[in-house]
């Protein structure tokens, strides 16, 4: 599987409540990430990922646009949960065995009466 792959793999097993065959399949045992609001190990994503799947599951996650430079993957995707939409860019950082070593991301709210008609897509 290549990059572009393991990082849509990722979010969809992830992100749909398969967070352990995610981290166990597809992430490097010294993972770290960057998200501001948990402890920056491969445990606490791990586990607060899991907390978030049983307390507000997404519906789907629908991975619009996907971009690659060397080891690195980002992409933009369309969450749905059940009370809003979100606008989501993940930044995948690989190591040579092709596993997720580190990783970024930011959410966007998706407002139904924005005054932007682009839209985020």
């Amino acid at each position: 599987m290549n990059r572009k792959d393991i990082a849509k793999e990722f979010l969809q097993l992830a992100g749909m409540g398969h967070v352990k065959e995610a981290f166990d399949n597809l992430v490097s045992k010294d993972f770290i990430h960057h998200n501001q609001y948990f402890e920056g190990t491969r445990e606490a994503l791990q586990n607060a990922m899991s907390d978030a799947h049983l307390t507000d599951p997404n519906k789907s996650i629908e991975v619009k646009n996907i971009f690659e430079e060397n080891n690195i993957i980002i992409t933009h995707s369309l969450v749905h949960k059940a009370t809003m939409d979100i606008a989501v860019v993940h930044i995948f950082k690989f190591n040579a065995d092709h596993k997720i070593t580190e990783l970024w991301d930011l959410g966007q709210v998706i407002e139904k009466d924005s005054p932007n008609k682009n839209g985020l897509f």
